[in-house]
């Protein structure tokens, strides 16, 4: 039926989506090819960019952004390649007087774009959780543990007026931070300069406990990336995109069995048992739901923050943001 049809698909090497790039689980009815890419802002620029994949892990925040936006040339999948609790990414100058997440307001903190996901979220964390009123910190934008700027983004503008200046010192946001030219950084990633200078701290020092406290609170596992599809293929082949759905999710179940096989340690964590207990006891053995019924509390923060920041007029109804597949089908 689909014989002739090749989906090319952008992706960084996870765990859930080895087996399609080795070809242990192949989708029915097309050919794909998997393109391993482990740098996901070149992945999202080339896509958003220079349409050059049919499919590709996405910026999430970045799809609804475009779809409230008006500019639907993609579709997404309720499939989320990359997902990362961010309590422990919000790092600090203590010689600043920053203790609490209260001590942030009217500071100046580094990020890498103002919109990227990660930081969406650290902000609706920071706000709803904590009451920090954002409003008057003056934002640096740029790379952390480079100069210049964090790869070439094409987003919509801001709808509401946010103080956010380039970093154009020909130093990363990490020196800056340690120099104490800016008083914190949030982003995707850590500074360098954690591990060289003793001033370069978490702000939450026990980020697993408080993010476990987090969870069971909020139900959010802060999803990052989600699988987006350029709507000229979705519209010609939908079959296609069902059947690349079912693919993805095969794929993680076999990902997840294999982690839990114990006899040989798949991965280079000395003490993946007690993990795989702090899985089921947390997440009740699926840490990596796809879906819309299981990530609800998630994507409903998210449209729900883009909202507040100023990146989007209102939230828009989660199922209008993904193409129906799976138990979402009606």
């Amino acid at each position: 039926m689909m014989a002739d049809v090749t989906l090319d698909f952008a992706c960084g090497l996870y765990d859930r989506t080895l087996a399609l790039y080795t070809g242990e689980v192949k989708p029915e009815g097309f050919a794909l090819n998997y393109l391993a890419i482990d740098d996901p802002r070149q992945i999202f620029d080339r896509l958003a960019g220079g349409r050059e994949f049919d499919a590709a892990e996405f910026s999430s925040s970045e799809l609804v952004s475009r779809h409230c936006a008006g500019d639907r040339s993609f579709v997404a999948i309720p499939v989320f390649p990359s997902r990362v609790f961010r309590h422990g990414f919000v790092t600090v100058n203590r010689r600043k007087g920053i203790r609490t997440p209260k001590d942030l307001e009217g500071k100046r903190i580094g990020v890498p774009l103002y919109t990227m996901t990660a930081a969406i979220f650290i902000r609706g964390m920071l706000q709803h959780e904590y009451g920090v009123d954002l409003s008057g910190v003056r934002w640096l934008q740029g790379a952390i543990n480079t100069a210049g700027a964090h790869g070439n983004p094409t987003v919509p503008p801001m709808l509401k007026p946010v103080e956010i200046e380039n970093n154009t010192t020909g130093r990363s946001l990490s020196d800056l931070l340690a120099a104490g030219e800016i008083d914190a950084i949030i982003g995707a990633n850590l500074p360098d300069s954690m591990k060289t200078s003793p001033d370069v701290v978490r702000l939450f020092p026990d980020y697993h406990d408080v993010e476990k406290s987090y969870y069971r609170k909020t139900r959010i596992f802060p999803i990052m990336h989600l699988v987006a599809i350029r709507r000229r293929f979705y519209e010609a082949h939908p079959e296609a995109v069902v059947s690349f759905y079912d693919a993805l999710c095969r794929s993680k179940e076999r990902g997840l069995a294999k982690m839990r096989n114990l006899a040989t340690l798949r991965y280079m964590l000395p003490w993946m048992s007690v993990d795989l207990d702090e899985i089921d006891e947390v997440f009740g053995g699926d840490p990596w739901p796809y879906g819309i019924v299981a990530n609800r509390p998630t994507l409903t923060g998210l449209v729900t923050y883009l909202a507040e920041q100023g990146l989007i007029a209102e939230p828009p109804r989660i199922e209008d943001i993904f193409v129906p597949v799976g138990d979402d089908r009606s």
